[in-house]
């Protein structure tokens, strides 16, 4: 006896210890993991550092050449040397050159280059917007799946009861049995329904983990309260949604790096200047000698002009389609809050008749039928139609209340509100 109680303790402890382990996470919790461990925005930074890295040699000018060899020298070895009737031919030179950049130029490069990252910035903030609104959607799917799951229990606890009840009273009573075996078949199909919603929570888990980029079996339990946005007077002005919207940041950004890619590309026009050296060792009694001379790259020629302007142009020109492209983005986003924005209107005022009017209707509609039923007044089919009714509303209303808040999330995220 002392030993199944001791057994009986260990196993409490044990099933305490592991509800303790379960994790519960708010959403902004799981938003902040997702923003820190998700590899995606971990390629995004490193995308970043490197541009920013690659930028800091955009001042650099090109290295020194270093020439060497034979300078005017005879292919006869023996006339290299002095003698009497002459002095030796040829000589030995070693020389260096280097060019000067243009400092119009490598600042027109730094800029465009140092800018660069800018656009990967964005892109990661719009990668960040797209995971949150996964994550979000699957967060309130888990929450509406744990209210389900809720109801579906408290019916079978009530089910069980309207069972026992009638095993005791209609124990003799064949005419009552195809009632009996309805209320066990829906008792079975809520059993079902239970298996169905705890494994469709256990893939939102999985996937939550996967957003978060931690092992998918990791168990931990979410927020079921949530805050409905209020959208009524919601205005999606367009210059709103360019200030938000990472995406059409994102074209700005590449609209401005355009420009400085064109202002590149004319400074390559500019003139840039070089010297050379040379010196020459001679051969035999010659005096050693020297070469030094000025150099200068003239690309503004008519003839290599044509390339630079070309290239200039053509970014300019890829500006005006991502202009249209911008756009474009900024209408169809404007029309799809607008229509999300009514769906979630129509959705709330629905979800409010149902939760204040059908389902308390159909509440004291299913007690009057228990009570009557209760008192042999009444029959048990009428109870579990007015049951089934009752569990059916309840589940209507949870399914709009996940349409509510999933249609939020995509406003939000068309929104891109933080």
């Amino acid at each position: 006896m002392q030993k199944s109680k001791y057994y009986i303790i260990i196993a409490c402890l044990l099933i305490s210890s592991t509800k303790a382990v379960a994790q519960m996470l708010p959403l902004d919790t799981v938003l902040a993991i997702i923003k820190t461990n998700n590899p995606q925005l971990k390629m995004y930074d490193a995308d970043i550092q490197s541009m920013d890295a690659a930028a800091k040699g955009a001042k650099s000018w090109m290295p020194p050449q270093v020439n060497t060899g034979f300078f005017m020298t005879p292919y006869n070895a023996k006339m290299w040397k002095a003698d009497d009737m002459n002095e030796g031919m040829g000589s030995y030179m070693l020389g260096v050159t280097q060019m000067f950049p243009n400092a119009k130029k490598l600042k027109a490069d730094y800029e465009y280059m140092s800018s660069m990252s800018s656009v990967e910035k964005e892109n990661k903030n719009y990668t960040i917007n797209q995971l949150n609104a996964a994550a979000k959607t699957s967060y309130f799917q888990w929450m509406v799946l744990n209210k389900k799951i809720k109801i579906a229990n408290d019916n079978l606890l009530l089910l069980e009861y309207m069972i026992k009840s009638m095993e005791i009273r209609y124990q003799y009573n064949m005419d009552k049995l195809p009632t009996y075996y309805k209320a066990k078949s829906q008792y079975s199909e809520l059993q079902n329904m239970i298996v169905m919603l705890q494994n469709d929570v256990a893939q939102k888990r999985i996937l939550l983990n996967s957003l978060m980029a931690r092992d998918k079996n990791i168990y931990f339990d979410i927020d079921t309260t949530y805050n409905l946005n209020d959208f009524k007077y919601l205005l999606s002005d367009t210059t709103t949604l360019s200030k938000n919207r990472s995406d059409v940041r994102a074209i700005d950004k590449t609209m401005a790096i355009n420009q400085l890619k064109a202002k590149a590309e004319k400074t390559k026009l500019l003139p840039e200047f070089g010297v050379r050296y040379e010196h020459m060792f001679a051969f035999g009694k010659q005096p050693q000698q020297f070469s030094a001379m000025l150099m200068v790259n003239m690309p503004f020629m008519p003839w290599s002009a044509k390339m630079y302007k070309a290239n200039a142009n053509s970014y300019l020109l890829k500006n005006e389609s991502l202009k249209w492209q911008k756009e474009m983005i900024l209408n169809e986003a404007t029309g799809m809050i607008s229509g999300m924005t009514a769906e979630w209107s129509s959705l709330n005022k629905q979800y409010e008749i149902t939760q204040n009017s059908i389902i308390p209707a159909l509440r004291r509609n299913y007690e009057t039928a228990l009570i009557t039923w209760q008192n042999n007044t009444g029959d048990l089919f009428v109870v579990l139609d007015a049951w089934e009714a009752l569990n059916m509303a309840q589940m209507d209303a949870l399914e709009k209340l996940q349409a509510i808040l999933l249609t939020q999330v995509e406003i939000e995220k068309q929104l891109e509100t933080k």
